[in-house]
């Protein structure tokens, strides 16, 4: 048995078949592959992530791993914008990370869908490899002590809008001024 990770090739065909196939299930049992819940975040300034990392220290860290030819991903960019903006003064920092593997994929879409948080690409995968993500996307919220705090798979519209707020206004009980 192959117990190697997957190369970046194969693991975006897996991700893509994981959501044509609508497999939530795989998908849900999958989160315990990488960094699990209450696991430190690994240090993103060694991941090789192309674009500007903003200061993290302390604040509530929301991660949305997203990719061009994502459908639920170009849905979930508004809302995604809108928390940043509702969130950012208060210790907030939302983060997209994008899958695609060429950076003129990514800002065409960027181009199609502005955004006004930070946008990282993970093209070598070091990111992705270590937590995992299951589906497209998938938002990974870490506590202000750097901690994983929850996986969140999927993009539902409103309620995934209601779910990111609720665990947001949570986070937040924990910051210190």
């Amino acid at each position: 048995m192959n117990t190697s990770p997957l190369n970046p090739a194969s693991r975006r065909h897996f991700i893509q078949s994981l959501i044509g196939l609508g497999a939530t299930a795989l998908a849900t049992n999958s989160l315990c592959a990488g960094v699990k819940i209450g696991d430190s975040l690994p240090d993103l300034s060694t991941l090789g992530l192309e674009g500007s990392l903003p200061d993290i220290r302390g604040k509530v860290v929301h991660l949305d791993f997203w990719a061009s030819w994502c459908v639920p991903c170009k849905q979930s960019f508004p809302i995604l914008n809108a928390l940043h903006k509702s969130y950012a003064s208060k210790s907030y920092m939302l983060i997209g990370i994008c899958m695609d593997e060429k950076k003129a994929e990514m800002d065409r879409f960027l181009k199609r869908n502005p955004v006004s948080f930070p946008i990282l690409r993970d093209a070598q995968e070091k990111l992705a490899n270590q937590l995992t993500p299951p589906s497209m996307p998938t938002s990974y919220f870490v506590a202000p002590d750097g901690r994983l705090h929850s996986v969140h798979p999927k993009f539902e519209g409103d309620t995934t809008r209601r779910a990111y707020i609720a665990i947001i206004e949570d986070l937040l009980k924990s910051v210190k001024i």
